[in-house]
């Protein structure tokens, strides 16, 4: 008699191409194709980037909220965040300084503010809830959290006394630094980063070298993008006697975490490990058969706290398979192996080019979905465990 499988899909989003919640609905659309009585538990997940609010605030039945702030380069922008149970508030600074916001041909890493992510922060506080998580992928800036303080009343005055403006270029005209009328609702609310990196503020690991060419930034921008967030933290190690510049977590988001760290007390997170705390996904894990996760790209990336690894490896602890299914393999993928992944499958199917795959994402991922499960079914066969 056939087993009803009971399948946990969670996949992170493919970015550009398709949200979680449209990943996930198109694999278990395709599983459903091969096992229609199969039982399919969809939990959209994101790794502290775009969508991570949305998918959590989904899956803890919570509520949007849409408001308007200052995008990375000073315009208008509608950023959503979430409001949770329990006093508990969810944001999203790619909603409010992200990459996705900002045209490819105007991205500009020396311009860019965090002043939104800081008014969506505020929003929050507004709506007093007592803790925060802050995700802070897929950012377009490297300010160093600068912009976010000042939208939280910091205060960073030039040698005439005069504020300085928005972006990581003002950090050099920085002379002095204030709390004077920084909102006190921020020293009473518990601040948790959601990162998918733990690369420091500096250096040739650090926010600069690593993240700012996806910014705008040329190879002769680096150093001096590098040199404006040292100057950076040697200001805030004089001003809260804290050196940030080694704290793995720290330049993430062009160093907003850094900043969220010494300006909001805020604690760090690897985000895919407190995201699926949150979400409770070992309560699935614990009467699942088969996992199937997955993201756009795979590559060594992706060991560095993605989604896609998190929760392979939270599925190993229950002995689980894991597919995961990719739009693109990058590079040596070896190690993905090491780390929980039974099988990598893409989406292409047949040769075509990147904006047809694009346009077909949803079918590709059917498909893809259908191939994983049988797949699944082959390898049980062989071992002679049946389903």
């Amino acid at each position: 008699m056939q087993k009803n499988l009971k399948i946990v899909v969670a996949s992170d989003s493919y970015k550009g191409s398709a949200s979680t919640f449209e990943v996930n609905q198109a694999i278990a659309a395709g599983v459903k194709r091969v096992l229609p009585q199969a039982t399919v538990k969809q939990l959209p997940v994101g790794d502290g980037g775009e969508n991570t609010a949305r998918a959590l605030t989904a899956a803890l039945g919570g509520e949007m909220k849409t408001v308007t702030v200052t995008g990375p380069l000073g315009m208008p922008v509608e950023a959503a965040y979430g409001l949770l149970n329990q006093g508990r508030a969810i944001v999203e600074m790619a909603q409010a300084s992200g990459l996705t916001t900002v045209p490819a041909d105007a991205l500009n890493p020396y311009l860019a503010t965090t002043y939104g992510t800081g008014e969506l922060i505020r929003a929050a506080l507004d709506d007093g809830v007592q803790e925060i998580y802050v995700g802070i992928g897929g950012s377009a800036t490297n300010d160093g959290g600068l912009g976010m303080a000042q939208a939280l009343g910091y205060e960073f005055k030039d040698e005439s006394g005069q504020e300085v403006g928005y972006g990581a270029s003002e950090i050099i005209k920085i002379k002095s630094i204030s709390k004077r009328n920084v909102d006190p609702r921020l020293f009473k609310t518990k601040i948790t980063i959601l990162s998918d990196v733990t690369n420091p503020l500096v250096g040739i690991n650090g926010a600069s070298y690593v993240y700012g060419r996806q910014k705008g930034a040329t190879e002769d921008d680096l150093s001096l993008l590098d040199q404006l967030l040292e100057r950076f933290a040697s200001l805030l190690q004089v001003f809260f006697k804290k050196d940030i510049r080694t704290k793995a977590g720290g330049g993430a988001a062009g160093g907003l975490g850094a900043g969220l760290m010494l300006f909001c007390g805020a604690e760090f997170y690897q985000g895919v490990d407190k995201i699926l705390d949150l979400l409770g996904i070992d309560q699935l894990l614990k009467s699942a058969d088969l996992v199937i996760t997955g993201e756009g790209k795979i590559d060594a990336q992706s060991l560095n706290g993605k989604a896609p690894l998190g929760i392979a490896q939270r599925a190993k602890k229950y002995g689980l398979p894991v597919i995961a299914i990719v739009g693109g393999i990058s590079g040596d993928i070896e190690k993905v192996y090491d780390h929980g992944v039974d099988l990598v499958l893409t989406t292409v199917n047949r040769p075509m080019k990147l904006k047809q795959a694009i346009g077909e994402t949803r079918s590709l991922l059917q498909s893809a979905g259908e191939t994983a499960i049988r797949s699944y079914l082959l390898g049980s066969n062989v071992k002679g465990t049946g389903v």
